[in-house]
């Protein structure tokens, strides 16, 4: 089957309010949910990354670029732009929207309902001053990112392809006034929507509490039917599965090592999904303190380490924004206390799997802290060392110094002391097993990823498939790749753009 062939269906548009207007130069849409708006055509789109699952999961082959690059729209899509607000770096931001994505419509699979959207396929009515398009490297990223959490288990959108436009873009990667052309690209990912915080936030903010009921009750009969929204009640088991699953995904972050980097109000998917892949990271050495964003450098609001209590506030936003349907709206605090206890919950739940260690026990607290402290006492590696541990046999330092940077600076009476008090803990039998779900031996690190990027821009996407098709069993031994990427960060990324620094424009 193809893309035009599909079973396209139009619940958002038909169900919510939208611009009476299609498309046309960007401008305050108040009281609106959407605007139609088609994407701006490009000359010479070519297909260049695929998603087999996505593929088969929306029962379509391979192919389709006409579409996916924007060129061409089947008859039965109804394209349109998401409206949304947003606080960022804490502040609010009023409308923002998407302002370089452009949704072609959603698919009714017969299981499922799932969302086709296109990153960088022109302006929109909320571009503000931008074009509304994307470079190659930031594209590359994404679909490479989206596809690798899915296989590590972290919720996430999709992507189902990658598209070269043919057409350069002009971008200020670092901006520092230093704007050069770049090779433009299109991505179409996928999810049950992109609903998110700030998409309740801007009916509430502007005092449009009649648009906010109607995209509430639309948001939970179409994708949380379980719930309802007449009674406070009701809301407040909507509220807290958002809590829950929210929460889940932060902590799984953390399980992987991965910084989100911009984790604003209008990147929160309502359905706990990691959404816009923009300047995200790997942790290389363990450092909770590291956060792969410039604009962020110096207040470090979305460092790794601070990405579940952001994870709180940016919750309690989405709370004020639903308020103003609560009869009694102080009940909204058990929902925080729900977010908390899930947070906690699930960071046991991780360490349990992370170290083998069978249960969560009185203790265990303590341990995981000086293990935390230790980490960061010398330059180490997080995905290896994890991956290391998941293969001891003694409770000595020896098996784990490839992790280690610096070799001769470790302080190996400290961890031979953890290594001993981790063993005991354990019964000298920590359940490898588990361990080895938990902790990957591959992830997208950014050098990787970099890698991609320059082959790409040399029109070889052989690395991007290479990685690709390795990151999709993330946690097996894979040995014919071990000497490539089962390897600690090359001096080179260390402290090069799109490696240890990036920008939204990332």
């Amino acid at each position: 089957m193809s893309l035009d062939s599909l079973n396209w269906v139009s619940r958002f548009l038909d169900q919510t309010p939208g611009d009476e207007n299609v498309g046309g130069l960007p401008r305050q849409v108040p009281n609106k949910c959407w605007s139609r708006v088609l994407p701006t055509p490009t000359p010479d789109p070519i297909l260049r990354l695929w998603s087999t699952d996505v593929g088969e999961e929306l029962g379509i082959e391979m192919g389709g670029e006409l579409f996916l690059g924007g060129k061409k729209v089947a008859k039965k899509m109804d394209p349109y732009a998401q409206r949304y607000g947003g606080h960022q770096f804490g502040n609010w931001a009023g409308q923002l929207g998407d302002g370089r994505a452009i949704t072609l419509g959603e698919v009714d699979t017969g299981e499922k309902t799932l969302e086709l959207q296109l990153k960088g396929s022109g302006m929109t009515p909320y571009s503000r001053s931008a074009d509304g398009k994307a470079v190659l490297r930031s594209s590359i990223r994404e679909f490479l990112c989206s596809e690798a959490m899915y296989h590590l288990g972290v919720p996430t959108t999709r992507a189902l392809s990658l598209v070269t436009t043919g057409e350069d873009v002009v971008r200020d990667i670092m901006y520092n006034g230093r704007p050069a052309p770049e090779p433009g690209a299109i991505v179409c990912r996928v999810a049950p929507s992109f609903l998110r915080f700030g998409s309740f936030q801007i009916h509430t903010l502007n005092g449009n509490f009649d648009t906010l009921k109607t995209l509430v009750d639309y948001t939970v009969k179409h994708h949380f039917p379980n719930h309802r929204t007449d009674t406070d009640e009701g809301l407040l088991e909507w509220l807290k599965q958002v809590a829950d699953e929210t929460a889940k995904m932060i902590i799984e972050w953390m399980r992987v090592g991965f910084v989100h980097g911009v984790m604003n109000t209008d990147n929160m998917s309502i359905h706990g999904l990691t959404i816009d892949y923009g300047p995200y990271g790997w942790l290389e050495d363990y450092n909770p303190d590291w956060t792969p964003n410039t604009t962020d450098a110096r207040t470090k609001r979305y460092k790794f380490g601070n990405q579940a209590k952001i994870g709180q506030w940016n919750y309690a936003r989405l709370l004020e924004a639903i308020s103003p349907l609560m009869v009694e709206p102080n009940l909204l605090y058990e929902t925080m206390d729900l977010y908390e206890s899930s947070i906690h919950k699930y960071n046991n739940s991780m360490w349990v799997e992370k170290l083998g260690l069978g249960e969560f026990m009185q203790g265990d607290e303590e341990l995981v802290t000086e293990l935390s402290s230790i980490l960061q006492s010398v330059e180490t590696d997080m995905t290896i060392f994890f991956r290391l541990m998941s293969t001891i046999r003694e409770p000595e330092i020896d098996h784990l110094k490839f992790a280690f940077y610096d070799e001769e600076n470790i302080p190996e009476d400290e961890w031979n002391a953890w290594l001993k008090k981790w063993w005991s803990r354990v019964g000298g039998q920590p359940d490898q097993g588990k361990m080895k779900l938990a902790n990957p031996k591959y992830v997208l690190r950014n050098w990787m990823a970099q890698l991609a990027i320059d082959a790409a821009e040399m029109d070889d996407y052989s690395i991007a498939n290479e990685l690709y098709e390795l990151l999709k069993f993330p946690y097996d031994e894979q040995p014919e790749h071990e000497n490539k990427w089962f390897q600690k960060r090359p001096e080179w990324a260390r402290h090069r753009v799109g490696c240890s620094m990036l920008s939204c424009s990332s």
